[in-house]
């Protein structure tokens, strides 16, 4: 987003329109306007949309796909939820063509350590 705070899609959402809801939405709080979403960075306003949520909240799209945010993001470049399976489908970070990033982070294999 704006901000720097990493995005997601989950792939049980098979439309605009979001599934997310009640326990998942703590876990996965839904990106949220009141007005038309603007693009910052590399995102291509012309994928921006909305979609209205069960509570009349509008929550944004991109290239068809409702954003999320991740609880556990808490900074500026946190991806923690990246390929998390919670509530039975993987979530995915958005790329800035509207795709799911279905690589996982990497590991050193040095146990973490660089020398």
């Amino acid at each position: 987003d704006g901000r720097g705070m990493a995005l997601y899609l989950w792939d049980a959402d098979k439309s605009d329109s979001s599934t997310c809801y009640d326990a998942c939405a703590k876990a996965w709080p839904p990106l949220l306007t009141s007005g038309s979403p603007t693009a910052s960075g590399q995102a291509d306003a012309s994928k921006l949309g909305t979609t209205k949520r069960k509570d009349g909240s509008m929550q944004v799209t991109y290239a068809g796909h409702p954003l999320y945010y991740y609880f556990r993001d808490t900074k500026p470049g946190d991806t923690n939820g990246q390929g998390s399976n919670g509530f039975g489908a993987p979530w995915w970070l958005v790329s800035p063509a509207g795709t799911p990033i279905v690589s996982m982070p990497s590991t050193p294999a040095s146990g973490g350590y660089n020398y």
